[in-house]
């Protein structure tokens, strides 16, 4: 996906010297050939691969041999994906992020890192059930030896807690109502403190993300179950991105998010969850589900389903599209699915 040229879009000098290399920056300082900006992907799952195929055409510089797209690295720890990964064109990483000495090679690798992988999933009750000691790692091993230019992570819009159906931007306070969305907001904190010392990181707060090429990606296998949704007077509102319009993000925000920006990684979609399903249904030409009260689906549902069930919020884009200029290939959900 190759980054537009600032002069010709009238870019202001600040958003200019995130792309063009200047003596200030250590690729700048360079010979040309050597500009090759080196990117880690860091939970490379089927977001992080439609990733790095989004680097793929992705300028470093403007002149000679740099123009070449990005090195992409990626961190992983199995074996048994040594092969595909190298077979994407990627230079894969054995190390994992639950055994921080396994990390010690990443320092001063990458002069950019985009971060996916979730928090750790405790047991109920254990010590430190609200932190992420995974980016805490991750952080702590990017600091030995310099430090990336730039670094995006994906959280998620969980963080808002229920909000009653209203429009929110990313100035509203997170108020995490489930202890998944209290490690994520651990993780926040974590990489706004350490954009202090110096590092740019940009928040992407994701909704659902589906893809019809995506495993689990698309409705179908739930409205083949046949599970019930929430009546319409009890229903609530929820927020999407396609999985490649949240990879094109993740790509702006590396070169294009202010520093320790939060960005909503959202489609311009408004629809409640039973509608969202009922589109859904339409679609494959099968039947819409039923609606039971509230009440009914505390008794019959389980409750990881019914935590999703619990939050309303609409989340506004406009950071997305003006800060990164991002310019969704999806607008809608009926467009993603229909694709």
């Amino acid at each position: 996906m190759p980054l537009p040229r600032p002069a010709a879009r009238g870019w202001p000098p600040s958003q200019q010297a995130r792309i063009l290399p200047s003596n200030q920056n250590p690729l700048g300082a360079l010979p040309a050939r050597f500009r090759r900006e080196r990117v880690l992907i860091v939970g490379c799952g089927d977001v992080g691969l439609r990733v790095a195929g989004a680097l793929a055409g992705a300028p470093v510089a403007r002149s000679g041999a740099a123009r070449r797209g990005p090195r992409v690295l990626a961190l992983t720890r199995g074996a048994e994906r040594l092969q595909d990964l190298r077979g994407r064109g990627i230079t894969p990483l054995l190390g994992d992020l639950d055994a921080p000495a396994t990390l010690r090679r990443l320092a001063g690798l990458a002069t950019r890192v985009v971060h996916l992988a979730p928090p750790p999933n405790p047991p109920a009750g254990e010590d430190g059930w609200w932190l992420d000691p995974r980016t805490t790692a991750l952080l702590r091993v990017l600091r030995l030896r310099g430090r990336p230019a730039s670094l995006v992570y994906g959280s998620t819009s969980g963080v808002y807690g229920n909000c009653e159906g209203a429009w929110i931007d990313e100035s509203r306070p997170p108020a995490p109502a489930t202890a998944r969305a209290q490690r994520r907001v651990n993780a926040e904190r974590a990489v706004r403190f350490a954009g202090r010392g110096g590092l740019r990181a940009s928040i992407l707060r994701i909704p659902g993300i589906y893809a019809p090429d995506r495993e689990n990606g698309t409705p179908r296998g739930r409205l083949l179950r046949g599970t019930p949704l929430l009546c319409a007077a009890e229903d609530v509102y929820t927020n999407h991105i396609h999985a490649d319009d949240l990879a094109r993000a993740c790509v702006r925000a590396l070169w294009l998010g202010r520093p320790q920006r939060i960005y909503h990684a959202s489609d311009d979609t408004q629809l409640r969850m039973g509608d969202y399903f009922d589109l859904a249904a339409d679609l494959y030409g099968l039947p819409r589900p039923a609606r039971i009260t509230r009440e009914q689906a505390q008794r019959e549902l389980p409750a990881s389903l019914l935590s999703f069930m619990g939050e309303s919020r609409r989340l506004r884009n406009q950071r997305l599209k003006e800060e990164l200029g991002l310019r969704l290939r999806y607008p809608t959900v009926e467009q993603g699915l229909r694709a």
